[in-house]
């Protein structure tokens, strides 16, 4: 069975608004849904330690990050033109392929959060999502997790 062709995103902020201000959800995902790809064989947690690697050099602020067994979600900043969102996921998805053999999506999904949106929700949202999915009884004992530490 053949699926539609989606058409690519667009992932510039808008003409106006500050790229390095705006504060992004984003979720990509692992190509083959449905598996636990991303969180075997030490997966989960090399993802998370380049999600920590780029958030201490500055590639990008990442407020919270969970690696979940077929995509990921993070709240994340991304503070100069250098290294702008679609560029610098990229970067991230390509350097994950080639050092762990994930095969994503072609796209991600972002969503710019807006004056009226909570970034306390959205992150309380992704720490829970393995919880919602029954994966752990409590999203703390969920081992594929990255909360910046100036986000507490």
């Amino acid at each position: 069975m053949s699926h539609p062709h989606r058409k690519r995103l667009s992932h510039e902020t808008p003409l106006g608004i500050p790229p390095e201000d705006s504060m992004f959800f984003i979720t990509i995902c692992a190509a083959a849904r449905g598996t636990d790809s991303l969180v075997r064989n030490g997966c989960g947690g090399f993802l998370i330690e380049t999600v920590r690697h780029r958030h201490e050099t500055g590639i990008w602020w990442c407020r919270v990050f969970v690696v979940m067994p077929d995509h990921v979600h993070g709240l994340i900043r991304f503070p100069s033109t250098e290294h702008a969102m679609s560029g610098a996921v990229q970067d991230f998805k390509k350097f994950t392929a080639r050092n762990l053999g994930i095969r994503w999506q072609r796209d991600f999904f972002d969503h710019r959060l807006r004056h009226e949106e909570s970034e306390r929700e959205k992150a309380d949202y992704i720490l829970r999502n393995s919880e919602r999915a029954g994966l752990v009884d409590r999203w703390e004992s969920w081992p594929f997790v990255f909360i910046a530490q100036d986000a507490i």
